[in-house]
């Protein structure tokens, strides 16, 4: 009576129920590496904060998920992009969309949406109007400027307006859709501000 043994595996009578733990430990530490690659890959990725200009929202150093698959930027978004004029990516919120027009008012301190005014809880102070950045060709009256947003971009600022390059600046500018590389969701470091990014 002859037994054939398949190359590499061990009789029935010389597994331990060791070996099978660790096989099957081993597989699913495998598959779960692979499941979070893959899911980096194509649903989210990870970013740094840079700098104050999402202050108090976000500071230096902080580090972020990001969603970007079918993503469509909607106001209030906290969104990292690409820009071109400053050869960088940056972080800003999407405050206005395509279609949209935007009135930044330093006179009153407040900017309108489509003629509403935004209920910005999240700033932590005013904004100046004597700013250098100012792209002066949507200056519609004193300290006022007016933007239309095109289609297939936004307008974007950071929550820190005083310290910000952003879509009122001619460095920045009105936001192409492919230069947005997804909306911030959640911050993992560091552990004092774990949890979710509004």
């Amino acid at each position: 009576m002859s037994e054939e043994i398949k190359a590499g595996a061990l009789p029935e009578e010389e597994k331990t129920p060791l070996a099978d733990e660790l096989l099957d430990w081993a597989e699913a530490f495998v598959l779960a590496i692979f499941a979070v690659v893959l899911i980096f890959i194509f649903f989210l990725r990870v970013v740094e904060v840079s700098g104050p200009s999402m202050n108090p929202t976000l500071s230096d150093k902080d580090r972020l998920i990001l969603t970007h698959l079918n993503y469509t930027p909607e106001r209030g978004d906290i969104i990292v992009c690409n820009s071109p004029g400053l050869d960088k990516c940056i972080i800003k919120r999407c405050i206005g969309i395509e279609g949209d027009t935007v009135v930044v008012d330093y006179n009153n301190n407040c900017v309108y949406v489509n003629g509403e005014k935004l209920e910005e809880t999240y700033l932590g102070e005013g904004m100046k109007s004597n700013l250098p950045v100012f792209d002066q060709s949507f200056l519609t009256d004193k300290n006022v400027y007016t933007y239309h947003v095109p289609e297939g971009t936004v307008f974007a600022m950071g929550d820190n307006r005083n310290h910000s390059t952003d879509s009122r600046s001619s460095y920045v500018g009105f936001i192409k859709y492919e230069d947005i590389l997804g909306k911030a969701f959640f911050r993992f470091l560091p552990f004092g501000s774990f949890g979710s990014v509004k």
